[in-house]
Order: structure tokens, then C-alpha cells, then sequence
């Protein structure tokens, strides 16, 4: 039986970052195995966005050190061919007034705490920042000038590239089927159509297939899979990469909309999205009626967009949890297994970090940053991180 220090389960950015982060801790028998493509499931999906603007303060610390990262991933990587493809256009959110106004600034107070540059703009400076905009129904307008938005594509194989030069050993077209364990109940590895893979330690990052892993470990993993419609529109007006990326809580919708490219706009709804029963990354049609719901909070946040035509669409599925954030570390009672899933749509732009993370504490070292706040154990003992904007991928 082939032996390594240690296994990752799933080849998306979440998946790729811890392997490189254990090869590069001293794990150099890493193996990752993705049951398809690199890349190919909900990574593939992503919007991209990369901000601190957070309202959970546990949020905004690990997308600090996230930050931190893609602007220089290069030198993080020890790679000088790693390029995110990172664009530091800023983070623009709008809201109305009453209780989304007051968590802006709750939530613009503790990026500033933090040492992040954020504030609150008056009528002038966001018409200036954003002059394509209407802000007649705004009550504040946040401001985030470090974020932006980045690859999926690049930055995973950015990860692949510093995995296998740290040592790592990857596999696509393997599907785990189970865990192994030892004599004394420990995970011991995994099974596989081709054989038992044995190792030290076993890291889950399946996103929505994670009740695979719970069902093979006999513990109750809380999640959800939340279906969401993402398209992007074209209009005659230029829409530059430098424009921000935007936040509109005033819209039912609460979308979020960034460049493109050219003349078009990426546009998404940040609520609760549709509850779907199994994973499923196939491509569903997006009704035209939806098409329509979307592209008019677009067109009422940017007159410009008005006469807009749909350019593309299609649609992403998040791993959620009940309050809309990560569980991460190791499972209690389960020695030998440790979890990263449930982003809820936080997973791209907290990658680099959480990567690191999972991967010191799966080898036994002490994290940088505390994962307790993230344990599985939360949900029972009733510590959610919820935040002020309540559900939703805002957090």
C-alpha cells in the first residue's frame, strides 16, 4: 500500500493551497487527489472578489492575511512566475438607511481598527470614485480602496505549481470512497477504487461533496448547498477595470456587480441564493425572468446600463453553513481528520490563508491565526459567527 504524510481530499483553490501549505511545512509526501479536474467544480465559479470588508471581526482578520498574500503572491509562493491576477480596484458598498447603514460603518470601524484603510465617502468623493452610479437613495457609501478582484484560474495554478515544487503528488479522476483507520480509530488514509492510499493525517476540502466525508466519519457535518445565478451584461458604455467592484444593499437583491472586461459587467445577487438537496456543479439554465429581476437593480444602481443585453451566464453552488461561515480544523473525535468546507461563498478570496491554516494544524503546529472560532464544535455548543448583515455571503 503507497503511504504519504498526508492526504488532501479535493482539487480546488481551497484543496490546491493546503497541499501546498503542508508540502511547504514539511509534508513533502503530500498527495492530492480531485475526483475531476483541477479547478473543474465550484472554483470554476467564482466571482473573484477580493475585500476585508467584513462585519464577523474573526472575517476581517483572515481576509487581512488573505490580502496580504495576493499582493504580492510572488514573494508568498517563493514562486516569481505566481501571478493571482489580482486588479486593486477598490470596494465600493451602498446601503439605506437603518440597520445595513449602521453595519457598514460597524464594519467599516473594525477594518480601521485593524490598520485597513477604510471609510465612509461623502456624495462628492463617491461620485467621484464611481460617477456611473446613482447614490439618490443612499444613506452611506463604504469604501475599501485595497480590494479588487483576481483569476480563479491563475491563482489555483499558482497553488498547483508551488505544491509539486514543495513535493506534492497530484492525482485527478480519483474519487475517495472512504476513510482508513488504524487499530485505535485514527484516520489512517483513504479508500479508493484503485486501492487503500494510506497517511498521517487526511484533509477534506470537498466543498459541497462534504457529506461524503461526514458520512465516512460518522459525525454530523451542518451544510447546505445554495444554488446562485451569475451573468454578465453588456452595454454601450465602456466599463474600465478600474471601476470598483460594488455592493448594493439598497437593491432587493443585495447584488454585487465588478468589471468585466470592455463594456461588460459580472452581476450576481449576494442573498441566500436556492437550496438544492445533492451537489450538483451542472450548468442550469437561467430563466430569463431572473435574467430580467437582476438586470434591473443593475440598471436602477447605473442608469448607463439601461438599454444593457445579456452577454453570458451561468450559474454557482456554495457550501453553506448556518451562519454563512467556514468550518476548519480538526473533528472532534475523528484523530487524523481535519476539515475545510463551508465557505458560503467566502472561499476564493480567503484561499491563501486558509490553506496555511488547515495545514499547520493538520501537521500539529500552532496556526498563525486562531481556528477555534471556525470549529465544527460551534454549531453545537451555539457560538455562530453571525454577523450584521445576517445571511448571506456579506457576512
Amino acid at each position: 500500500m503507497e503511504h504519504f504524510d498526508a492526504i488532501v481530499i479535493g482539487g480546488g483553490v481551497i484543496g490546491t493551497s493546503i497541499a501546498c501549505h503542508l508540502a511547504r511545512f514539511g509534508a513533502k509526501r503530500t498527495l492530492l487527489l480531485e475526483r475531476g479536474q483541477l479547478g473543474g467544480g465550484t472554483t470554476a465559479q467564482s466571482s473573484c472578489i477580493l475585500r476585508t470588508h467584513y462585519s464577523v471581526r474573526q472575517n476581517v482578520v483572515l481576509a487581512q492575511a488573505a490580502m496580504r498574500a495576493f499582493d504580492d503572491l510572488p514573494a508568498y509562493l517563493d514562486d516569481p512566475e505566481a501571478d493571482g491576477g489580482y486588479r486593486r480596484c477598490g470596494y465600493l458598498i451602498v446601503a439605506p438607511d437603518g440597520p445595513a447603514a449602521d453595519a457598514v460603518r460597524a464594519s467599516l470601524a473594525i477594518e480601521r481598527e485593524l490598520g485597513i484603510e477604510a471609510r465612509e465617502l461623502d456624495a462628492a468623493e463617491a461620485r467621484e470614485r464611481h460617477p456611473l452610479l446613482r447614490y439618490d437613495d443612499v444613506a452611506v457609501v463604504g469604501w475599501e480602496p485595497g480590494a479588487g478582484y483576481a483569476d480563479a484560474y491563475l491563482t489555483l495554478t499558482a497553488f498547483v505549481r508551488a505544491a509539486r515544487k514543495a513535493g506534492t503528488t497530484v492525482r485527478e479522476g480519483v474519487a475517495v470512497t472512504g476513510l482508513l483507520r488504524d487499530a485505535n480509530g485514527r484516520v489512517a488514509g483513504v479508500e479508493t477504487p484503485s486501492g487503500p492510499i494510506g497517511a498521517g493525517v487526511v484533509v477534506s476540502a470537498q466543498n459541497i461533496w462534504s457529506r461524503e466525508v461526514a458520512r465516512w466519519a460518522g459525525v454530523g457535518l451542518p451544510l447546505a448547498m445554495s444554488r446562485h445565478s451569475v451573468m454578465t451584461l453588456e452595454a454601450e458604455t465602456p466599463y474600465g477595470h478600474d471601476l470598483p467592484v460594488v455592493k448594493d444593499l439598497v437593491s432587493p437583491g443585495r447584488i454585487y456587480f465588478r468589471s468585466y472586461g470592455g463594456r461588460q459587467v459580472l452581476v450576481s445577487e449576494g442573498n441566500e441564493g436556492v437550496d438544492i438537496p445533492e451537489p450538483d456543479i451542472e450548468q442550469a439554465d437561467v430563466p430569463l425572468d431572473e435574467v430580467v429581476h437582476v438586470g434591473e437593480q443593475l440598471m436602477h444602481r447605473m442608469p448607463a446600463f439601461e438599454s444593457a443585453g445579456l452577454a453570458a451566464s451561468w450559474t454557482g453552488v456554495y457550501d453553506v453553513t448556518p451562519d454563512w461561515n467556514p468550518v476548519l480544523g480538526p473533528v472532534d473525535g475523528v484523530p487524523g481528520l481535519h476539515l475545510a468546507y463551508g465557505f458560503s461563498g467566502h472561499g476564493f478570496k480567503l484561499s491563501p490563508i486558509v490553506g496555511r491554516l488547515v495545514a499547520q494544524a493538520a501537521l500539529g503546529l500552532a496556526p498563525d491565526l486562531p481556528l477555534a472560532p471556525y470549529a465544527l464544535s460551534r454549531f453545537a455548543e451555539h457560538r455562530l459567527l453571525t454577523g450584521r448583515y445576517g445571511a448571506g455571503a456579506v457576512s
